[in-house]
């Protein structure tokens, strides 16, 4: 049944339900939980989920005491063991509560007196079953019993409403009577007659339609037992059912296992190996542990159903844009080798089996305090933190993990319309993150220079590079470029500070994609990432803020906002909404869903602002409010974006994803600098932490003194510089003002370019090729000696 509209509840007979602050204990204080009130009884559970299999406790207020302590908390007793110290999000609220909770309990005792008068056990336990009859069968005859005392109440509240409105038609009708006697004539006597007639008809009726509900619950009762023996006939033949397909299934296995064993014989006497039968075994397991996560309806965004007139109107665009979504799916999925065509050479090679686990993580125990304690304000990358707190890759493989839902790109460069691909794109930002929501661990800082390459032309049709181009601030070039139509650079400064009780990280520069397909050119940036509950309880990462995706060919733009997780809000976790506008504020798509699951968007068809009727392009007048008031009709929403189901036992393996657990695999040809070289992530990988944390610190080290040297030798060229001018140089070159001038970090990136971005104006750094025809020859001159 639906919620109760306020501020009348819902009458204890129906549900009433909403989240509640219970008190649990002086440690965590006031938790939210989910409460039900129904047929008598108040049960709660940690969240909504969980109504289906695990109620944390239940009260029966036919016994309870309700007593108010202050504006907004109230208690409930049985007496007993059970008092539940409750508090609402605001006054209104508890006496929502106060309110419904009062007339369940009356109507409760009054219906536990009623069945103690006629012998019947009125609860929500199941009478007991007569001889013969099974447990199920008799849930089924209480279920029919509790439907018709719930109709017998309905009928008692009707008859309770027909009374009362005999009393007031009575004192009507003495009203109009005292009005009839004043002996009024003309046209007023006419007009009082009238009202008397129509008020006794009125009253007639109301009896009619008593006794008429009278009659239908009559009937109910009299047909109850017909109703009871269908159900058990169904039953019955559902669990025949049931147990004859158990039955063939069965024989079907040990058919199967059988054929299984015979061909397995056969191979072995011809000598051709046990190949075929074991990948048959293997895939058999994987059918039976095949894992879906539930799906959930995401919350409504700023939108409701477009009328049919819209659906008429708009059918033949609107089937061509589904049939065109569809078609893009089926031809990523008919075509998972799209990426070769251009390299018919490659087909000869056959694809690299990827590994599917990694050493599990050790349980090492460090006092976080004495580490922490003084690094209050500091900037994270400054901090010399141990393995224990790291993951076993580092920022740029982290940074090449954006590509796990690199299909969503592959979609939008088949679309014909850049709104649609827009949509795509904006679904690509958003699926980044996905990866975070359980990785606590901080990635490797890289060292200068160092690389990573991510190459996956065959089997997804893209190559990925990525350089870290500066030490301070730490800054990452990310260039990869897709056989299937797409181009998508980025260079990311990561600013981070540690204030205590959390850790705030705040990525600085921007992402492009690039389509071949219209020239579209997007751009967007990243929202800032809190680790919480650093010190205290356990780790927890949040993503707030905005991001909007412009289309810099059309003007057309994506406004993304990510909201922070709140205590109070009713709203879903990790909740994101977007809205698609073109150039001119019009709105054409909506989209809305979360970042750590999944992504809906929907057509939009009509929209109108604030209480008026007439349609309106969103965003008319630029102002956030009026975006905010405005009302989208849209098509019925379609998922664009779902996440990926984790590895078995991924909690073991620092909830890496199948793509992450692939990233540090040893892999021949690759630079020296990159990143699956670096002695100290792969100790750590291998769970020799102690052995990590040392040869991190030597790295550490040698880091440091190639940048002094670095320095030095740019001080000392300024230095000949001046004295070649005629300026004499007396002073230590470390404290010339004349010398402030000079680069702290004047290294300068191999694979990457400094110039202006000609969209965005900032200084970046731009891939100059070379890498991949270096690795295709094996010349490696040009990589410094950075492990």
């Amino acid at each position: 049944m639906s919620e109760p509209k306020p501020p009348t509840p819902t009458p204890a007979g129906d549900t009433y339900k909403g989240w509640v602050f219970k008190w649990t204990n002086y440690i965590k204080g006031y938790q939210r939980r989910w409460f039900v009130l129904s047929n008598g009884l108040l049960s709660y559970y940690r969240t909504q989920a969980e109504m289906g299999h695990t109620c944390r406790g239940t009260i029966n207020l036919a016994t309870a005491s309700i007593a108010v302590d202050d504006a907004c908390n109230f208690v409930i007793s049985n007496g007993g063991t059970q008092t539940y110290h409750l508090k609402a999000s605001c006054e209104v609220e508890r006496q929502r509560w106060i309110t419904a909770l009062e007339l369940a309990k009356a109507k409760a005792a009054r219906m536990q007196a009623e069945s103690d008068d006629s012998g019947d056990d009125f609860s929500l336990s199941c009478p007991p079953a007569p001889h013969g009859q099974s447990a199920a069968a008799a849930s089924q005859n209480s279920e029919v019993q509790s439907t018709l005392r719930t109709l017998a109440s309905k009928v008692e509240d009707l008859s309770t409403c027909n009374d009362l409105i005999s009393k007031h038609g009575s004192a009507l009708q003495r009203s109009l009577s005292e009005l009839d006697s004043l002996r009024l004539t003309g046209e007023a006597g006419d007009k009082i007659r009238q009202v008397t007639e129509r008020a006794t008809l009125f009253r007639i009726t109301s009896n009619a339609m008593i006794n008429a509900c009278r009659d239908f619950l009559a009937l109910s009762q009299a047909h109850s037992k017909r109703w009871q023996k269908a159900l058990q006939a169904e039953r019955d033949q559902r669990i025949r059912l049931e147990e004859t397909l158990e039955q063939l299934a069965k024989q079907h296995n040990n058919l199967e296992r059988a054929f299984r064993g015979n061909s397995q014989s056969n191979t072995t006497l011809d000598s051709k190996g046990s190949a075929g039968p074991g990948k048959g075994e293997a895939s058999d397991d994987d059918d039976d542990n095949e894992f879906f996560d539930a799906m959930e309806e995401a919350p409504e965004f700023i939108t409701v159903p477009a009328d049919p007139q819209f659906h008429k109107r708009s059918s033949s665009n609107v089937s061509g844009f589904n049939s065109e979504m569809g078609s893009d799916d089926q031809s990523l999925n008919e075509e998972p080798l799209s990426a070769n065509q251009d390299s018919p050479s490659l087909d000869l090679v056959p694809v690299k089996k990827r590994r599917s686990r990694i050493p599990d993580k050790p349980n090492y125990s460090l006092n976080l305090w004495s580490i922490m304690k003084n690094c209050i304000g500091k900037e994270l990358s400054k901090i010399p933190m141990p393995v224990n707190f790291n993951e076993p890759i580092s920022m740029l493989q982290r940074l090449s993990e954006d590509l796990e839902y690199h299909e969503l790109l592959d979609k939008g460069a088949k679309c014909g319309s850049a709104l649609e691909q827009l949509c795509y794109v904006a679904a690509f930002s958003i699926s980044s993150y996905s990866t975070t929501v359980h990785r606590t661990g901080k990635p490797f800082n890289p060292l200068l220079g160092e690389t990573y390459e991510l190459d996956r032309g065959r089997e997804s049709g893209y190559r990925s590079l990525c350089e870290q181009v500066s030490h301070h601030p730490p800054a990452a070039a990310h260039h990869v470029i897709s056989s299937r139509g797409w181009t998508l650079r980025q260079e990311i400064t990561v600013a981070s500070k540690f204030r205590g009780k959390y850790i705030s990280i705040m990525p600085l520069g921007t992402i492009h994609a690039i389509f071949e397909k219209g020239d579209n050119h997007y751009t967007w940036k990243k929202v800032t990432t809190t680790v919480h509950n650093i010190i205290v309880g356990k780790l927890w990462i949040d993503q707030s803020g905005e991001i909007d995706v412009v289309n810099h060919t059309t003007g057309d733009r994506c406004h993304l906002k990510f909201a922070p997780y709140s205590y109070f809000s009713r709203d879903v976790a990790r909740k994101v909404t977007g809205l698609v506008t073109d150039k001119d504020g019009k709105a054409h798509y909506v989209l809305s869903g979360t970042w750590d699951e999944k992504m809906e968007f929907s057509r939009v068809m009509q929209s109108s602002r604030g209480s008026s009727s007439g349609s309106g392009a969103a965003g008319e007048n630029g102002a956030a409010e009026a975006r905010q008031k405005t009302v989208y009709q849209t098509l019925k929403a379609r998922e664009i974006w779902h996440k990926n189901a984790l590895p078995e036992r991924a909690e073991t393996m620092y909830f890496f994803t199948e793509l992450a657990l692939t990233l540090n695999e040893a892999e021949e040809g690759v630079a020296p600098t990159d990143s699956r070289q670096r002695p100290d992530q792969r100790l750590m990988e291998a769970g020799r932490w102690d052995e990590a944390n040392a040869e991190k610190q030597r790295l550490e080290e040698k880091q440091r003194s190639v940048r002094r040297e670095r320095e030095r030798e740019a001080a000392s060229l300024r230095t000949s510089s001046q004295s070649e001018e005629g300026t004499a140089v007396e002073e230590d070159i470390f404290t010339d003002p004349a010398l402030k001038s000079v680069p702290h970090d004047s290294h300068k990136a191999l694979w990457f370019d400094r110039c202006d971005d000609p969209i965005t104006g900032e200084p970046v750094h731009i891939y100059n090729g070379g890498y991949w025809e270096a690795k295709d020859t094996g010349t490696w001159e040009g990589c410094g000696d950075i492990f």
